[in-house]
């Protein structure tokens, strides 16, 4: 089961409350003091906000709950994707006060998109300022329809605030019910249902989804969470695998040790795991053989040695030296792709040991495989960003753990190259440009939208020897990482049409040396176009600032797609640049009188435009020249 919610809902406190009813811990830690048990970094607890999934077992009568606490704030988006991969079952935690906001609408698009069965936690009914029949307006405008109120609340925004649950066969959930199930419906009308029947048909209708239950509670004071917690046990579905399928299981956390050894957290879908038995691990179309030296299991609170673990279970495991977030143990799950837009953002880092620097990246962004780090011929090290507090996470990391003092160049945004056209290079052995005892010859095409680089032969396999081919085709990928721009090429189709050697004298490092300078020539000759990264926006306001913010979002390079306006609200949808978007969100609460509320989501990546309406040649990058800025 995961847990998410809006930055500040009430997540984190959420589940030690969770865990205090479990009989985990003897007394409740607070967010804002540092003593949660799930947020253990100390930047987390010096914050007071989730960075890393952290993942809890404990059992609510004979039912066990491996719990994800996931982060809330959009920077860390991509520790969230991971959470969804594993997931039964959901809950999605609202504030009274402050309602349903940007992230929790993206999280409930994913959570619907992805079927996962949610249940809705309206948190902190003690808060001055909390709200009930306006909330459910909100639910019901702006996440879902179907959210349905299992229960009233008493003393609303005071410390006595109370929750009190309505009987199952009550009016709102019998119409709601009926709605989707025309038996139910026909049983309803002629009054045949018993309280059984209504229960059947909720837990049916969650499981589907199609209903999401919605409690109202405080995690401070636990008020609404004994509810909360014989609905997580009545409605969200129970693993069903067998232990005597073949296993089945996917890493979705890798993190190091004490010693800098890997540790991965994996699902048992089904099937056994076993410590020391060798496993496949399927990663796209590549496979290769492991044997785990050690498996814990998560238990109680903590975790537990093992010799197995079946399916239903979250594990922890040693002896995975080359494992990676989204490997496939055992039989391939079929799952892949990304829930959530790859990050948009770059920075250069700055610091005197480029070389530890890099090694420590590397280390990070195997926690986080979202973001890349990159170097270019100048040893300038880059890494993608969601946003501007992963600045502040990574700088945090890299001091406590690896003991080096980083600054930041200026935040930029993320542009990649096409190729514009067709072109084709060529340089054989005896060339007076080519000074390798090797040969080759490219031609470069374009591709189709997120092909990323379709690499194929028009020369015979058996022509060259494979290790040749392996040393080309490498390098190919490698030097498309900065095309004439100095941006990714992408969307690039790359034919191999000529290749030469000579036996003995051509090594592997021959082609590695001429690869990239053909390659170049024949992207010269195709010419690239450089596309910036765009989201799509919806835009919520008053319907008296609508003229002001659709000037500011020309301004800002935003077309519009859609304009819906009411008499208490107004609703623009449309295209806005990525590097725009911070600016804009800035001005957006003095257009708006502090109402406006922007949702964006990435969509992809258009040409970048000129003043004239035409594709710009080149936006150079030159991210090192950029305003530095140091973390402290």
């Amino acid at each position: 089961m995961g847990i998410l919610a809006h930055v500040d809902a009430g997540k984190t406190s959420l589940t030690e409350r969770l865990l205090y009813a479990a009989g985990v811990i003897d007394h409740v830690g607070r967010v804002d003091d540092g003593s949660t048990r799930t947020d253990s970094m100390d930047l987390e607890r010096r914050r007071g906000i989730t960075i890393r999934s952290a993942v809890v077992s404990f059992e609510l009568g004979d039912l066990t709950v491996n719990l994800i606490d996931t982060p809330g704030h959009s920077d860390f988006i991509a520790e969230v994707e991971r959470a969804l991969s594993v997931l039964d079952g959901a809950v999605l935690v609202i504030s009274a006060v402050e309602g349903v906001q940007v992230q929790t609408r993206l999280l409930m698009r994913t959570l619907t998109r992805l079927r996962i069965p949610t249940l809705l936690f309206v948190n902190k009914i003690d808060r001055m300022g909390a709200r009930y029949d306006e909330l459910l307006a909100d639910l019901d405008r702006l996440l879902t329809p179907t959210a349905v109120p299992m229960g009233s609340v008493t003393d609303l925004g005071t410390r006595a605030a109370q929750y009190r649950q309505f009987p199952l066969g009550n009016k709102a959930l019998g119409e709601l019910l009926a709605e989707g199930n025309d038996r139910f419906l026909a049983r309803y009308l002629d009054e045949k249902l018993a309280p059984q029947d209504y229960h059947l048909e909720l837990a049916d209708q969650v499981r589907r989804p199609r209903v999401h239950p919605v409690y109202f509670g405080s995690a401070m004071t636990g008020e609404g969470v004994p509810e909360l917690i014989e609905g997580i046990r009545e409605w969200l579905p129970r693993a069903t695998e067998a232990r005597e399928d073949p296993l089945r299981a996917s890493v979705f956390k890798v993190e190091r040790g004490p010693a800098g050894e890997k540790i991965a957290s994996a699902r048992v879908f089904a099937g056994r795991l076993h410590a020391r038995q060798a496993i496949d691990v399927h990663r796209g179309g590549m496979q290769y053989e492991v044997k785990p030296t050690s498996v814990r299991l998560f238990e109680r609170g903590g975790t537990r040695s093992v010799e197995s673990a079946e399916a239903g279970r979250i594990v922890a495991l040693r002896g995975l030296k080359q494992v990676q977030i989204g490997d496939q143990l055992g039989t391939p799950a079929g799952q892949g792709g990304h829930f959530f837009a790859p990050p948009t953002l770059e920075t250069v880092v700055h610091t005197q040991d480029r070389v530890k620097l890099f090694q420590a990246l590397q280390q990070l962004a195997e926690q986080d495989p979202l973001i890349r780090v990159r170097k270019d011929a100048t040893g300038q090290i880059s890494v993608n960003l969601y946003g501007e507090v992963q600045k502040e996470v990574i700088a945090s990391l890299l001091e406590e753990e690896y003991g080096l003092a980083v600054a930041f160049s200026e935040t930029t945004p993320i542009h990649v190259e096409r190729p514009a056209g067709i072109g084709t290079a060529i340089r054989e052995i005896g060339d007076p440009r080519n000074l390798w005892c090797a040969g080759v010859g490219f031609r470069v095409s374009p591709a189709s939208v997120g092909t990323g680089i379709d690499y194929r032969l028009e020369v015979e396999l058996g022509g060259l020897p494979r290790a040749f081919h392996t040393a080309i085709e490498e390098t190919t990928r490698a030097a498309l990482q900065h095309g004439l721009s100095g941006w990714e090429v992408v969307d690039c189709r790359v034919d191999l049409i000529r290749t030469q050697y000579s036996s003995p004298v051509t090594v592997a490092g021959d082609f590695r040396k001429l690869v990239p300078l053909v390659l170049i020539q024949a992207l010269q000759e195709a010419g690239t176009r450089v596309h910036e990264p765009v989201d799509s926006f919806e835009l919520e306001l008053p319907p008296d600032a609508v003229s002001s913010v659709i000037a500011k979002l020309v301004e800002a390079g935003a077309t519009l797609e859609s304009t819906e306006i009411r008499t208490e609200r107004a609703v623009l949808t449309g295209l806005i640049p990525v590097g725009r978007v911070y600016a804009f969100e800035a001005q957006l609460p003095g257009l708006t009188h502090g109402e406006g509320i922007l949702l964006t989501t990435f969509s992809g990546y258009h040409p970048v435009p000129t003043a004239a309406g035409a594709t710009d040649e080149a936006p150079e990058k030159a991210a090192g020249d950029k305003k530095v800025e140091v973390i402290k």
